[in-house]
């Protein structure tokens, strides 16, 4: 069994004083069980958490090997995503697409990492009106190439006819509403979060906040099943499940490329079936998807103005 380190020792080695510790628990994932009534660290997640937390580290520590028709793709999941996979194995019969579903800030780390050619990310930036940018700065301290694969409706699930009358976040703070979420690291988890901090709501007075779920459609079933009142998710889950949707913003969700694999084979053919009228019918086929900027480079062509997301840009 892993060594397990108490407040004291795990505040002394992360230079922070015991407060601190609990703050890292609650707000930053900081590794930790109560099961023995007082709160113990395993010393080998703290380890892989400031791992894991650090930015600017050498890139390319283990590389991917030399394109041999497997395009990796990892991240924040999506159905349209699901979908353009399968088309792409299906018409490259040479080539494969597999994807892992880590979440956006998961997919990021994976990019860093070397793990992946691609990294799916949705992470709404703090003035609202970005989104990627200053996230992968952070983590990869530079900017890959970024290409869009859509915009998308984020809402808020609910049964069919709203049988509570939800009509907003806002309404999460109900004693009689209870929610299922999306995990830590995902683009829907940080716009929930969000949008509770700035209507002024404790997370804490969320019934169902700590119910983490791995996929869009997995809320979508919890709500449909009646085990959950709503959840947020994107709308074409409700398309799908025959469920009612309350929105709340549209959002880009972008593809991350590592500059290194951008020109590999599959990778291109990848963003070449963007344009194709076959992955344009998948689209047409579910709701809440727009794909005017379907394809395009976010990254580099358009140039953030932000000189703070500039720093350490090839």
């Amino acid at each position: 069994m892993q060594r397990l380190l108490s407040t004291k020792e795990v505040a002394q080695l992360l230079d922070v004083n015991e407060k601190m510790v609990y703050t890292l628990v609650s707000e930053k994932g900081l590794p930790a069980t109560k099961i023995t009534g007082k709160w113990l660290f395993p010393l080998e997640l703290v380890e892989k958490w400031i791992e894991d937390s650090a930015v600017n580290l050498p890139p390319g520590r283990a590389p991917l090997p030399d394109y041999h028709g497997l395009v990796v793709i990892a991240g924040s999941n999506d159905i349209l995503l699901d979908r353009a996979m399968a088309l792409y194995n299906k018409l490259y019969t040479d080539n494969l697409v597999v994807f892992g579903n880590l979440g956006s800030m998961g997919g990021l780390k994976a990019l860093r990492k070397s793990r992946c050619h691609i990294a799916t990310s949705h992470l709404i930036q703090d003035q609202e009106d970005e989104y990627n940018f200053s996230y992968v700065s952070r983590e990869l301290g530079q900017l890959p190439a970024v290409v869009n694969f859509c915009l998308r409706e984020q809402c808020i699930i609910v049964p069919k006819g709203n049988p509570k009358k939800i009509v907003g976040i806002s309404d999460f703070s109900r004693s009689d509403i209870s929610i299922v979420n999306r995990r830590e690291g995902t683009g829907t988890r940080v716009l929930l979060d969000k949008e509770l901090k700035k209507l002024g709501i404790e997370t804490r007075s969320v019934k169902g906040y700590e119910r983490e779920l791995e996929k869009h459609l997995d809320v979508g079933i919890e709500v449909l099943s009646g085990r959950a009142d709503c959840g947020m998710a994107i709308s074409a889950v409700a398309g799908l499940l025959g469920l009612d949707s309350i929105p709340v913003r549209s959002e880009r969700y972008d593809l991350v490329i590592s500059k290194e694999h951008f020109f590999e084979r599959g990778v291109q053919l990848f963003l070449g079936l963007l344009q194709e009228e076959a992955f344009r019918k998948l689209a047409d086929e579910l709701m809440g998807y727009d794909l005017k900027m379907c394809g395009k480079m976010v990254y580099p062509q358009n140039i953030v103005e932000d000189t703070n997301l500039q720093e350490g840009v090839e």
